[in-house]
């Protein structure tokens, strides 16, 4: 059978997400053959690793295995459906694609092919949610009763802040619940085993005018020193969300990237009739048990004291952190040992394509609900 170490990658984009990809890639073992940029001079300016002249210079080698798309959402279904085309497989950024018809049909592509495909939710990679996970499957915490928290960042919290992900024809409809919500909404379906069937949402947008930079600018670049011009806005800084989920638990989720000092805080805490839990990407270490009849307790990233299937996430000893990186290297360990078998497995223990195209259509219900003012729907997917 190939092995993880003989296998080869390309990944298109170079931006702050295309550098984390590569990075992860290579702590595996796998050799990243190049990137492709929108030009080869920005690709190869990055410096991680040889440039393609173009993506379709990516395309044409014959060597390259698995391509990973980390470039702005709008390019996401013609990049994807042009990889599986080409006999790829396929790992892509979320969101699959802008709308849930491109992700229903890059789905329906890439399983007719028989493809290797992964939406990249990497945060489900940290140990300590797959410890959640392990709890709340095995009946631990009892029946879940109630799933709540958000997702708040500050980057986008003046009026001087921009990033493509502002305009809604490179990044869709949402923009905070799309881009952070979306994590989530798949984290708390992965922890619980629970769908959300129907949503409640109220979206705001804080910041109504923005001052637009004359030229490209990075993700989390301050871009000072650069001529501006204003920019009316029309997607959400922050929204708030109410849930049911399909055994009945209610649950609420607070997203925002206008919350001065939160970073990179998604939080999720789940009431059980037994006992409760909560995690904190900000604290990622620790794992929050909540009891009644006896004093709560925190557990800390530690393989001898952690479900079997969430100590193999984890490669460091206790107290010797772990991080947002090295989420994408377990993500990957899992996708790859498919790729390396030719197949998907029967139930990937990865996020698919199928899950990208579930938070697409999750992100349609809540558009529709906030438009409507109403309880919406998840149709089944």
């Amino acid at each position: 059978m190939t092995e993880i170490a003989d296998l080869k990658a390309a990944v298109a984009g170079t931006g702050f997400i295309g550098v984390v990809h590569v990075d992860a890639l290579r702590r595996l073992g796998v050799e990243v053959l190049g990137v492709a940029g929108s030009t080869r001079e920005r690709a190869a300016a990055k410096g991680v690793a040889p440039a393609y002249d173009s993506y379709d210079a990516l395309l044409a080698d014959d060597r390259v295995d698995v391509v990973h798309i980390a470039t702005p959402n709008h390019l996401h279904h013609e990049q994807v459906a042009r990889a599986l085309e080409a006999g790829k497989h396929v790992v892509c950024e979320k969101p699959l694609a802008v709308t849930s018809e491109e992700s229903a049909e890059l789905l329906e592509l890439a399983s007719r092919a028989g493809i290797v495909h992964c939406t990249n939710f990497n945060l489900r990679f940290y140990p300590l949610v797959h410890e959640a996970r392990e709890r709340v499957r095995g009946g631990e915490i009892g029946n879940v009763w109630n799933v709540h928290g958000g997702f708040l960042q500050d980057w986008l919290a003046r009026p001087t802040d921009w990033n493509w992900r502002l305009e809604p024809e490179k990044a869709g409809e949402l923009r905070a619940v799309g881009d952070i919500g979306s994590h989530w909404m798949d984290m708390t379906q992965f922890v619980t085993g629970l769908r959300i069937v129907e949503v409640f949402a109220d979206l705001a947008t804080a910041i109504p005018v923005r001052e637009r930079p004359q030229g490209e600018l990075e993700t989390f670049a301050s871009g000072e020193g650069i001529e501006r011009e204003p920019v009316a806005m029309a997607t959400e800084d922050v929204a708030h969300v109410l849930f049911r989920f399909e055994n009945g638990a209610r649950g609420s989720m607070v997203v925002s990237q206008v919350s001065h000092g939160r970073k990179n805080s998604l939080r999720f805490e789940i009431d059980g009739s037994e006992c409760a839990l909560a995690w904190d990407s900000e604290r990622h270490e620790e794992l929050w048990l909540g009891q009644r009849g006896r004093p709560n307790e925190t557990l800390l990233r530690n393989a001898e004291l952690m479900h079997e299937r969430a100590a193999a996430m984890t490669q460091l000893p206790v107290a010797h952190a772990e991080g947002f990186a090295d989420t994408f290297r377990e993500l990957y360990r899992a996708v790859y040992a498919d790729v390396a078998r030719g197949r998907p497995s029967p139930e990937p223990d990865y996020p698919t394509f199928r899950d990208g195209h579930i938070e697409n259509v999750l992100c349609d219900a809540v558009a529709d609900s906030n438009r409507e003012r109403r309880w919406v729907e998840v149709p089944l997917t």
